[in-house]
């Protein structure tokens, strides 16, 4: 069998690893079946595009005619750039997958990102009804230990009974109640210990983290909440990373979930409110709960790590062309 190597190109400014993904497989140098995921490769047989938004932006309309002449030449510039910048992948072999939720604030960009990714991309995903392929997202985790280890490893000693990892990101109405629940278990004095990136100093936290396994493996309970919730399409990394750790996940999100994991691998947290505080409260107060979902949690990290996985659904999806 000859292995087809997978480019990749993103806007995220942080992936620019020649290794990326090669933590989601046990064997060498990102190959995984039929495919080798070689992010940085000059001539890949498959580009996937993740997450990107850096299409050429024609000019705008009501633009000084001056103005607008030279962004129009700009313009047709990006374009005629754009098939090197892919680098030359036809479009039938060429793959856009976005993973942001649609929140109210920001759909409009998401919408105008599918439209622009058309004339590049065979096949559009994204966890949304407005993509022209809506799908779940398949899973990446943050984890650095290796796949053999997440695969293969015993239960992690726990000590600890919960745990959050989250940002201050306030930018959007779902980040804020994010915020304003936290803070809500914080003045309630819920065992809860909390980590991240720019959280607001009254949140009491553990600071960010290099390594979420550390915030993580170490405790029963993980609370995974979405920044959105409102679809049958979206789930996050924030449910992989905390299965994968042997937390069982005290869970606010959609209906995805449910569709891809076994019954009992994670709990149903019902809303961002007091209700929802006095269920954390009643969950948290002994690992019982735990200990009695540590079977489905087992086979729920088996079917991330085989099933789920980016690697394994671009390894089926390349299928098809043999």
């Amino acid at each position: 069998m000859t292995r087809k190597v997978v480019g990749a190109i993103t806007s995220y400014a942080a992936i620019t690893q020649s290794d990326w993904l090669w933590q989601q497989t046990p064997h060498p140098f990102g190959t995984w079946g039929n495919i080798q995921m070689l992010a940085r490769s000059p001539a890949p047989d498959f580009l996937l595009m993740y997450n990107f938004h850096d299409f050429p932006q024609p000019p705008a309309k009501g633009t000084w005619w001056l103005k607008y002449q030279r962004q129009q030449i700009r313009y047709q510039q990006q374009v005629a750039a754009m098939p090197a910048k892919l680098r030359n992948v036809p479009r039938e072999r060429t793959i856009f997958l976005w993973r942001e939720p649609p929140l109210t604030e920001i759909v409009h960009k998401t919408i105008a990102f599918y439209q622009q990714a058309q004339p590049y991309c065979r096949y559009i995903s994204g966890p949304d009804d407005y993509a022209p392929t809506p799908n779940y997202m398949p899973a990446i985790w943050y984890h650095n230990n290796s796949f053999r280890d997440l695969n293969e490893m015993p239960t992690p000693e726990k000590v600890k009974l919960c745990s959050w990892i989250t940002s201050g990101i306030s930018r959007t109405a779902n980040h804020r109640q994010r915020l304003d629940f936290m803070q809500q278990l914080q003045e309630n004095n819920i065992n809860c210990d909390f980590y991240g990136r720019n959280l607001p100093t009254w949140a009491q936290s553990g600071g960010e983290l290099s390594n979420k396994w550390y915030a993580m493996a170490p405790y029963y309970y993980n609370l995974a909440i979405e920044n959105y919730a409102e679809n049958d399409w979206y789930v996050s990394e924030k449910l992989w990373d905390a299965l994968l750790a042997w937390c069982l996940p005290i869970y606010y999100g959609g209906a995805a979930a449910e569709r891809l994991l076994p019954p009992g691998s994670f709990l149903k947290l019902p809303s961002l409110d007091r209700q929802g505080l006095s269920y954390i409260q009643e969950v948290t107060a002994t690992p019982d709960a735990w200990q009695a979902a540590r079977n489905a949690i087992a086979e729920a990290r088996q079917i991330i790590l085989h099933k789920l996985n980016l690697l394994n659904w671009l390894s089926e999806f390349i299928a098809q062309y043999d």
